[in-house]
C-alpha cells in the first residue's frame, strides 16, 4: 500500500521518475512552458521525481530553483543527493569511497588522455567533481552550445567518447568503477551500483506498486540503461520532451 502522504493523487501507488537531459529538458536546455503544464496537469494523477546525473545546482538551472519543492522526489547525482518532500536525505560522496589516493592516480589519467587527444576544440573543465562521480567532458564543459552540438557529431563518428571509456577500463580494472555516455559532450564515472537505480533504494520504501522511468539515453552504455532495464521498473525509452509529453498523455493525463 502506497504512503498515505501521497493520497491526493488520483492513482497514489505510482510513481513516475524522468531524466532530466533530452527527457524534461532539451541538453543543458531550461524546462518549457508546456513541459511544465504537463507535469502540473500529471501530478493530479501520480507521485513525481526527477533522476539527473549532474549536481543539484545543474537541476536548478534547468528545472527551476524550486525544482525540490515541485517534485516529490529530488533526485541530483543519480540520487547521491536526495529529496523527498523538500527534506534532503542521506548522502553518499565518492571521494570517501574511492579514497585519495587512487583518485589522484585515476585523474591523473584522464588529464593525461585528454591532453594527448587530437580533437577539433578544447575549453576548460575537462574533470568536474560531484558528490557521488566525477564527469569527464574531452572537449570542456565551458564549450558554447553551438561547439557542444559539434563536438556530438564529431563524437558519433570518431567515438571519442567510447575509446576513452574503454581506455580507462583497461588501466583501473580493479577500481570498481562504471562508465556510463551521457548527453552530448561527457560521461560520467561512479562506483558500480551507484547509477540511476541508486534512488530507487529511497523510492521503494514508499510502496510503489509502479515505478515508471522515461529517459531518453537507455541504449547500453547510457545512463539510463540500468535503470531503464530494471525488474523494478516500467521502462519508458523517449527521443526528446516532446516524446516525453506525448507519453504522459497517453498512459497517464488523457485517459
Amino acid at each position: 500500500m502506497a504512503n498515505s502522504d501521497w493520497a491526493d493523487r488520483k492513482y497514489p501507488d505510482t510513481i513516475c521518475l524522468f531524466d532530466v537531459d533530452g527527457t524534461l529538458t532539451p541538453a543543458r536546455r531550461t524546462v518549457s512552458d508546456e513541459m511544465m503544464k504537463v507535469l502540473i496537469e500529471l501530478k493530479k494523477n501520480v507521485v513525481i521525481g526527477f533522476v539527473g546525473g549532474s549536481d543539484l545546482s545543474k537541476q536548478f538551472e534547468q528545472l527551476g530553483p524550486n525544482a525540490v519543492e515541485f517534485f516529490d522526489f529530488a533526485f541530483a547525482e543519480n540520487g547521491l543527493t536526495a529529496f523527498r518532500k523538500s527534506v534532503q536525505l542521506p548522502s553518499q560522496s565518492f571521494i570517501k569511497w574511492m579514497g585519495e589516493e587512487k583518485y589522484q592516480k585515476l585523474v591523473k589519467f584522464i588529464l593525461h588522455y585528454i591532453a594527448d587527444l587530437d580533437i577539433p576544440v578544447k575549453r576548460g573543465t575537462f574533470v568536474e567533481f560531484r558528490n557521488g562521480m566525477i564527469n569527464v567532458s574531452p572537449i570542456g564543459r565551458n564549450c558554447t552550445h553551438p561547439e557542444r552540438n559539434e563536438f556530438e557529431k564529431y563524437d558519433n563518428e570518431h567515438h571519442i567518447r567510447e575509446k576513452f571509456v574503454q581506455a580507462l577500463k583497461e588501466n583501473f580494472p580493479d577500481y570498481g568503477l562504471t562508465y556510463s555516455i551521457g548527453g552530448q559532450i561527457s560521461f560520467d564515472v561512479f562506483p558500480t551500483g551507484w547509477d540511476k537505480t541508486f534512488c530507487l533504494q529511497h523510492v521503494e520504501k514508499e510502496g510503489f506498486k509502479n515505478i515508471h522511468f522515461f529517459g531518453d539515453k537507455t541504449m547500453k552504455g547510457g545512463n539510463d540503461y540500468e535503470i531503464y532495464t530494471c525488474e523494478k521498473t516500467v521502462g519508458h525509452s523517449v527521443k526528446c520532451p516532446e516524446d516525453t509529453m506525448k507519453e504522459l498523455k497517453k498512459l497517464f493525463i488523457d485517459n
